[in-house]
């Protein structure tokens, strides 16, 4: 070979190294780290409300939809796919950080392929909680169907890639709940607080994780074993809560603190209720996911993580509107990253970025077991 012909191979290969060490460079640091490690997790499977909700209620006849602007207007194409946020969720964050997906789509999604069931959906439904008869106030998807479609999955599963790879594909996947505040903001503490009638506030809370323990024995049936469960946010903070609590929702916007005394108490008994459920099945990891104490502290020290207003959403007045009453008619905020709430109930893509660092330890140690 001439010297010009090595000259030329030698550049060829340095300009290949160039790219391919640019192109690793350019992704995330979280994602380029987990992509190495991450051999055991196979798939993201989400349960629960509009915390988490991807898509869902865009395909059943609910107005607990959000599938128009201005939510989604921070997505990278601008399109509201259902999310009730104006960007990215908690979960979308985690499944990218763990290499496994950038956004868990809807299970009711009826373009789904069979790639896309095999790493993770979301089966959650915006507006319900453990408790059915919330799901049935607010027209929705009840926790317990959530759980059947989960039966359903694994049995079209089992006829796409077989029965064996199914189960090693549930058994490794991770799975996430979140849900409840709609049983105590919607349900109990509403405006008709139907529950309230029937049960006291013990008792309810009882109730709420009667009807979680039944969800994580399902999943365990069909083969889950890797299961975190998130506790309740200070449901006092929210603004929606603020303002038919508040005695001048105008003047006075401080946290309702009795209302989030009941939500701390509520985590303090499921996280009793989790280890007790973990003991009793020692080859299954279920923990329990504090979001009270991050978002309580983005309340309480604001300009730490960047934000301006914590007690308003950035749509409309911030003190009211959600779902069909933000929309495209509302006028929505300057700059959203300053604002932990994007609408009166439902935080920013900035502020589930916050809480997502924060879980990060959370998803390495899933990602060994």
């Amino acid at each position: 070979m001439s010297l010009s012909g090595s000259f030329r191979t030698v550049s060829v290969l340095f300009l290949v190294h160039l790219v391919v060490l640019v192109v690793f460079t350019l992704q995330p640091a979280e994602t380029r780290r987990l992509a190495a490690v991450n051999t055991t997790t196979s798939a993201f499977f989400v349960f629960g409300d509009s915390t988490v909700d991807s898509g869902n209620n865009n395909y059943i006849p609910t107005v607990s939809r959000s599938n128009f602007p201005p939510y989604g207007k921070d997505l990278p194409d601008h399109i509201a796919t259902g999310r009730f946020t104006n960007g990215k969720l908690v979960t979308d964050f985690l499944s990218s950080y763990a290499g496994i997906k950038d956004m868990i789509p809807p299970y009711l999604d009826p373009t789904l392929t069979v790639e896309d069931l095999k790493t993770g959906v979301c089966f959650a439904s915006a507006g319900t909680g453990f408790d059915p008869l919330t799901a049935r106030i607010n027209g929705v998807i009840p926790i317990q169907k959530q759980l059947k479609y989960f039966k359903e999955y694994k049995s079209r599963m089992e006829v796409e890639i077989g029965k064996e790879k199914t189960r090693r594909l549930i058994s490794s996947a991770f799975i996430l709940i979140s849900a409840g505040t709609n049983d105590f903001m919607v349900n109990y503490y509403g405006p008709t607080q139907i529950r309230s009638k029937t049960y006291n506030i013990s008792g309810y809370q009882e109730f709420l994780l009667q009807q979680g323990q039944q969800l994580i024995q399902g999943l365990l049936g069909l083969g889950a074993r890797k299961i975190a469960f998130v506790g309740l946010p200070p449901i006092g903070c929210v603004p929606a809560v603020i303002t038919l609590n508040s005695d001048n929702a105008l003047t006075h916007r401080g946290c309702i603190q009795r209302l989030s005394a009941v939500a701390r108490r509520y985590n303090t008994l499921l996280q009793i209720k989790l280890a007790a459920i973990q003991k009793q099945i020692p080859a299954s990891t279920i923990v329990y996911v504090d979001i009270f104490n991050p978002i309580d502290r983005m309340v309480k020290n604001p300009k730490q993580y960047g934000f301006e207003n914590v007690n308003m959403g950035c749509c409309g007045s911030g003190m009211i509107e959600f779902s069909v009453m933000c929309n495209k008619f509302s006028p929505v905020c300057l700059d959203n990253s300053k604002y932990l709430f994007w609408d009166s109930v439902h935080p920013t893509q900035a502020a589930y970025y916050s809480v997502f660092l924060g879980l990060r330890p959370l998803v390495d140690r899933f990602m060994h077991i």
